[in-house]
């Protein structure tokens, strides 16, 4: 099926705010995409990998993972300099592939992609602070309901491609 995303700007702010809330979601989210929709525009690229079914489950597998590792105690905070690394490369691949794929520029969406994250891992950081201390709730509580918009955010981004 030809992928169809008609304005891939906001796909990727998307899936970038996404990785700075869960750092595996973007690149589960874009290779679930671009499995179900292949691009001739990758098929000659660095990116051509993100159209596979298997990277595709594998990323699921992972992401899965990452929703129980969340919520142990000795999880480091999101803003730790690994974490923000790891969470803007990880917007900047999904921003660049689906980029790439709608023959755009792949380093713009990199670009993009990895910006959103970074911003979004600040925000969302501040944000669970915030409300754990608010509502009283516990952190773990809070981090499924973020699990919670996040999976429902992914699907909603899948769907509209």
């Amino acid at each position: 099926m030809k992928l169809k995303i008609s304005n891939p700007l906001w796909q990727v702010i998307g899936l970038g705010t996404l990785a700075g809330m869960r750092t595996s979601s973007a690149p589960v989210i874009a290779s679930h995409i671009l499995s179900h929709h292949q691009s001739k525009s990758l098929e000659q690229s660095n990116f051509k990998f993100m159209q596979s079914t298997g990277v595709a489950n594998t990323l699921k597998v992972m992401a899965l993972s990452e929703l129980a590792v969340d919520k142990l105690p000795v999880t480091p905070n999101r803003i730790k300099p690994f974490s923000v690394l790891a969470r803007s490369l990880s917007g900047a691949l999904a921003g660049a592939s689906i980029y790439k794929a709608t023959g755009n520029n792949a380093f713009i969406g990199a670009v993009i992609g990895g910006s959103a994250a970074l911003v979004s891992t600040f925000g969302s950081f501040y944000l669970r602070k915030s409300v754990v201390k608010v509502s009283h709730l516990v952190d773990p509580i809070v981090g499924a309901i973020e699990d919670a918009l996040v999976i429902g955010s992914g699907v909603g981004l899948s769907m509209s491609a």
